[in-house]
């Protein structure tokens, strides 16, 4: 079950975080993954896959910028003429409140988080189109389904990201492409740690403590279980599902009183 064999798979942001669990978890499980990532350091990660048997390929692409996006899909769509799966995982994070999130800082956050999902999802689908085949996973967040305090841009994008998933969940019914998505809540990655060593020198510990203890189920989630959920929907199995948000949240969304 949940094998991935003989599928073309491409992955933004694959080379860290939640990104690279899952790139290692798709190549393990037989997918060819190409890795759509600015960190260089992403080298390293596909070398290693690749010497545990796996076939991936870094691509250095910055999802914000359309002709970048345009070049590497078509690329890849060129040389291995199908990509059956597309994992939409590039983003970045902003704090502030309306008031305190300056112009450059919404338009930063939506040129990757919101225009880098269009620009790649613009450029697969028709590739998908002409197999009559295709599976798209997009990364959002539990903020696109609670208010979270001093998130107002992020919120903004993810909350862009879920109607962005149901548009082209429902667009392209007919041409046997599904479009799911995900809404973590804390995930304990290296952004979490950078955050509190910024944020909160001296007492990191005590804050990862605290926010851990914000989700009901008393800790953060770890990348290799948003990975397992990103594996079902982008495999056969998940074949009758398509138009779905699904939380990955510790209880979040549906158990904070």
């Amino acid at each position: 079950m949940f094998s991935l064999e003989n599928k073309v798979s491409i992955i933004t942001g694959g080379g860290s975080g939640i990104g690279k669990a899952m790139s290692g978890l798709f190549a393990k499980q037989g997918s060819e993954i190409h890795i759509l990532d600015l960190d260089e350091h992403t080298r390293t990660f596909v070398d290693e896959l690749n010497a545990s048997g796996g076939k991936s390929f870094y691509h250095k692409c910055d999802v914000s910028k359309q002709v970048e996006v345009k070049n590497t899909v078509a690329s890849i769509a060129d040389e291995r003429r199908k990509i059956d799966i597309l994992v939409n995982n590039a983003g970045i994070a902003h704090i502030g409140t309306v008031e305190t999130t300056s112009e450059d800082d919404l338009v930063r956050l939506f040129n990757v988080n919101v225009k880098g999902m269009y620009n790649c999802m613009h450029e697969v689908v028709p590739v998908m189109k002409s197999k009559n085949a295709g599976c798209i996973l997009n990364m959002a967040s539990i903020s696109a389904s609670v208010g979270l305090p001093d998130r107002f841009a992020y919120t903004m994008t993810k909350g862009a990201v879920v109607g962005m998933t149901l548009s082209v969940a429902k667009d392209y019914l007919g041409y046997n492409i599904r479009c799911n998505c995900i809404s973590p809540a804390r995930v304990h990655t290296q952004v979490v740690d950078g955050y509190l060593q910024k944020n909160f020198p001296g007492k990191e510990k005590e804050m990862f403590e605290k926010l851990s203890k914000t989700q009901p189920i008393g800790r953060m989630g770890k990348p290799d279980e948003i990975a397992s959920l990103a594996l079902y929907l982008c495999s056969d199995e998940a074949s009758f599902i398509t138009g779905c948000d699904y939380l990955i949240d510790g209880g979040f969304v549906r158990l904070n009183n």
